[in-house]
């Protein structure tokens, strides 16, 4: 993928991403690219200066980089102290409670898109997490 910088007629300057060069080519031949905010289909590839890093940097993937992020972190920190996680259970533990089969109580847990759609059409209320489960490292 390439991402190019464009400007329109009208001044307008713009960024788009092509499979290719040769990609860019076709479609502008084709007048398939407009500017995005006038519409102009009179577009040019503008001067561009490739990001290259001169120096490796070390990325610690564990710790959150923007702040919503660091927010989901601390909510999923707040949900797994206050609840109980019951794995591959969560469909028939959650069906359970709102039936009053079992006592309520704070779970959380994994269920398949079929479980979860049943829950749903039943009336129970879950609701998904912005987080997978966790991984173990390697």
């Amino acid at each position: 993928m390439i991402k190019y910088t464009l400007k329109c007629d009208q001044g307008h300057s713009f960024e788009s991403w092509f499979d290719s060069a040769a990609a860019y080519d076709k479609v502008k031949t084709a007048g398939l690219v407009a500017c995005s905010i006038c519409g102009s289909t009179n577009v040019e590839k503008s001067l561009m200066t490739p990001q290259v890093s001169t120096k490796p940097e070390k990325t610690d993937l564990k710790k959150p980089i923007s702040d919503i992020e660091k927010e989901i972190q601390a909510l999923r920190a707040k949900v797994e102290a206050n609840s109980d996680d019951v794995g591959t259970k969560f469909a028939s533990e959650a069906r359970a409670m709102y039936y009053g089969e079992k006592p309520q109580r704070s779970i959380y847990g994994q269920a398949k898109p079929e479980e979860t759609k049943s829950l749903l059409d039943e009336g129970v209320p879950v609701a998904p997490l912005p987080w997978g489960p966790k991984t173990s490292a390697h």
